[in-house]
């Protein structure tokens, strides 16, 4: 999930597994898989980044796995 703000300065947190688009209508949308969109303040290249940061602090945080028996 990622921190977003809407354009009532309301900061929130979105799923971006389920984003379809992000667009730029001039405001910044983000549609869902489910159709449900939301207009936030960031840019879509703030966003992007934001994603890649998720996924890298996420997939750098799993646990380790001892294959040795014991």
């Amino acid at each position: 999930m990622i921190l977003l703000t809407a354009l009532n300065n309301k900061v929130f947190y979105l799923n971006c597994d389920m984003f379809e688009k992000i667009e730029v209508t001039p405001d910044t949308v983000i549609t869902l898989s489910n159709g449900k969109k939301f207009v936030v303040l960031e840019t879509p290249e703030e966003i992007i980044k934001r994603i890649i940061d998720f996924r890298k602090k996420y997939m750098t945080s799993l646990p380790e796995v001892n294959y040795e028996k014991e």
